[in-house]
């Protein structure tokens, strides 16, 4: 099966709900969308009568697709008894085969709507299933699939819901941080609203649960949706880098991130400032000169350097700085550009 619509972007969205109508329309739309766009697309949810399943049995095209294998039922109750702890890297290898197979047949992606609630009843199910969260958030980044996550806020309590909302990069719950999986070229997990007392061991939770993977020697988190950090996830960060033996690096433009590091000497954080404005001249030391870019782009980027032509990008464009620093170019070329 083919489409000439353009595939949908990234898109893992935590939708917590208290009315199953509420759901039903979400989850009928974000599935629409993607048979629209050629996606094959997965509804897992309980078998149960008056489940997900059943309600969206009104889905517009849903009895054709499901005749031409564009859509499937996927009942959870089928592939998990109650109460059982999933391996994560084992379900990631199965929907990482379920959109390879989706591609094969000629379909633009893989979506799946999954109503899950079953499985993060106890706290050693959301430990197993946070990680997997996060693991299918890293998938997702960079292949095509996309997925909506349901949780019942009646079954499950808030504190829970904060735990699987805030390992997802979208979501309808009152959570105040969200860590995901940054776009590759910018780090290895993206941080993302606001950290203080009030969910600081929430955050330190879901950062060893979410446990993301170094380049090395370095954590890099980008924080350029951070609005603001408090010392104790400061705390928190440094301590699990140092249990991994590497440096964190939080790149954000919240500079008392930067004084607060250097106040509480962390030496296994290192903040660098993002700024906005005119990147500072190339150095003319022989031990900071910057080497020219292979490939002018048409669009600035954060790692772009300051050799790049002024006149093919905007003169004002973010640029990152080390605390304690000189303002200074990162080191990385700029990105090819795009057609």
């Amino acid at each position: 099966m083919t489409s000439n619509a353009a595939p949908p972007a990234y898109d893992h969205l935590c939708w917590a709900y208290d009315d199953p109508a509420v759901l039903d329309s979400r989850a009928m739309a974000f599935l629409a969308a993607g048979l629209a766009a050629g996606e094959r697309v997965w509804l897992a949810a309980p078998s149960r009568p008056g489940s997900l399943t059943h309600r969206l049995d009104g889905l517009p095209g849903l009895a054709d697709a499901l005749r031409t294998g564009a859509a499937r039922m996927v009942p959870v109750d089928d592939a998990y008894r109650r109460e059982e702890v999933i391996d994560p890297e084992t379900q990631v290898r199965h929907y990482a085969a379920a959109t390879a197979d989706a591609l094969a047949d000629g379909y633009t992606g893989f979506r799946v709507a999954a109503e899950t609630t079953s499985l993060v009843r106890t706290p050693a199910q959301r430990d197993a299933f946070t990680r997997y969260e996060h693991l299918i958030d890293r998938y997702m980044r960079v292949n095509p699939m996309s997925a909506i996550c349901a949780y019942d806020r009646r079954e499950l309590g808030e504190p829970a819901i904060a735990e699987l909302a805030c390992l997802h990069p979208e979501t309808n719950a009152d959570v105040l941080f969200r860590l995901y999986a940054a776009d590759p070229d910018e780090g290895a997990v993206a941080l993302a609203g606001e950290l203080d007392p009030s969910n600081h061991r929430l955050f330190a939770t879901a950062l060893d649960r979410a446990d993301p993977q170094p380049v090395d020697g370095r954590l890099v988190v980008d924080g350029t949706d951070l609005r603001f950090i408090d010392h104790r996830c400061l705390i928190h960060l440094g301590e699990h880098a140092r249990r991994r033996g590497v440096t964190a690096v939080l790149r954000t433009s919240r500079s008392s991130a930067a004084r607060l590091v250097e106040l509480l000497d962390l030496p296994d954080v290192r903040v660098e400032v993002m700024r906005w404005g005119p990147v500072p001249p190339p150095a003319t030391s022989a031990t900071t000169t910057r080497p020219s870019c292979s490939t002018r782009t048409s669009t600035c980027s954060p790692w772009c350097c300051p050799s790049c032509s002024v006149a093919s990008r905007p003169a004002s464009r973010p640029w990152w700085a080390s605390v304690g620093a000189t303002p200074s170019w990162s080191g990385r070329p700029c990105p090819p550009a795009r057609a």
